[in-house]
């Protein structure tokens, strides 16, 4: 295998991975950033993930290249039936399409940890008679999106209810072959409130947990009950709440996550090779990493990115020249590593600022200005 199709909403992590594991990444994702480009062999913007707009993409790929496997990332959420259409034409490496449609259906997920008496919030799937304490969460939402405190309105079928529950938000990225699991590493999240109805969106990630020993012990032993359960496979990541001691598990993303560009480590290789071969518990253990941080920084408000904009070394996702970026849209995403996770999240704070900053000196038409 030495060209590898990644498709994805942004692909240019997957892309970024490919490229270093020394394979050659041919891109199918919605926003051709300028460093995506620079990694790819080749690449297609399309409009949406939906099948209709994928195929003329993938059967350019094929034809052209002969490829003849197919890596997804996020974005998929909203178009399960794509990745069986993907799963159709090119040999899929992850999760396969019904292992990642399981995890879209919340009634059949969350009875699968009561079965394994994992513990999670409280949820339903018809309207609480009490509205105080419970969001409303999309069925195949992605990142926090669409995640809203109740209040009691009408709401159409494609959400469910969640009681809240306060905490600190974790991760924990885990390699997977169906039956065994590995971790990577547990890592600290935050969200962003970007608006009054969008209060709980994914912001950033770093590859420290102050959780005990026994407490991930705790959660390695619960992603041993959940891996053969759903039949998990390649890299995935488990997102939970920790408070007063407890965890409660909050959903899988069953596809290479955002936290993996915090490790150090040849990944992309390791999911590839969990798709079809038994994980080894002796051989290749993962080392510990260096504190490593990654952000997402969000428009502030609505603006044209600027021609010639010079983006510093340490952003990623870039937008190209002329684009329009909206407010509480993604502008682009930074990454640190410092010595702890304290100065870690000092200099993702620094480096937010400083591109804020720097835009800040053009209008919103992208044209520079003084003011």
């Amino acid at each position: 295998m030495e060209t590898i199709l990644i498709v994805a909403g942004s692909g240019r992590m997957l892309a970024q991975a490919a490229k270093h594991a020394g394979l050659k990444p041919l891109v199918i994702d919605l926003f051709a950033d300028l460093d995506m480009q620079g990694y790819a062999e080749d690449f297609r913007q399309v409009k949406s993930l939906a099948e209709q707009d994928l195929a003329p993409a993938v059967d350019y790929f094929i034809e052209r290249y002969a490829v003849a496997h197919v890596i997804y990332g996020s974005g998929f959420e909203c178009y399960p039936e794509s990745l069986f259409y993907l799963n159709s034409r090119l040999v899929m490496l992850g999760n396969d399409p019904d292992a990642f449609a399981m995890q879209l259906d919340k009634p059949a997920f969350f009875s699968t940890l009561n079965a394994l008496n994992i513990p999670h919030p409280d949820v339903v799937f018809s309207a609480p008679g009490c509205a105080e304490g419970w969001l409303i969460k999309p069925m195949q939402g992605q990142g926090g999106i669409g995640i809203q405190r109740y209040d009691g309105g009408a709401v159409d079928n494609s959400v469910y209810w969640q009681r809240f529950q306060a905490g600190a938000s974790y991760s924990v990225l885990f390699l997977a072959d169906g039956q065994q699991v590995q971790v990577v590493g547990f890592n600290r999240q935050w969200p962003v409130r970007l608006s009054q109805t969008q209060e709980f969106v994914f912001s950033g990630v770093i590859n420290n947990a102050d959780l005990s020993d026994a407490q991930k012990t705790v959660l390695t032993d619960w992603l041993k009950q959940i891996v053969p359960a759903f039949g998990l496979k390649g890299l995935n990541s488990l997102d939970f709440i920790h408070a007063d001691g407890c965890s409660y598990i909050l959903e899988i993303n069953p596809r290479p996550s955002a936290s993996m560009q915090l490790y150090d480590q040849d990944l992309l290789n390791r999911h590839v090779g969990a798709t079809s071969v038994a994980l080894s518990p002796e051989v290749g253990r993962l080392k510990s990493p260096p504190q490593t941080g990654y952000q997402i920084i969000y428009a502030e408000h609505d603006l044209i990115i600027p021609d010639h904009f010079e983006w510093p070394d340490w952003c990623m996702d870039l937008p190209k020249p002329g684009n329009m970026c909206r407010a509480g849209q993604p502008l682009c995403s930074i990454i640190a590593h410092q010595k702890n996770s304290r100065s870690v999240a000092e200099q993702l704070l620094t480096k937010q600022q400083l591109i804020i900053n720097k835009l800040e000196g053009f209008d919103p038409h992208g044209i520079y200005s003084q003011r």
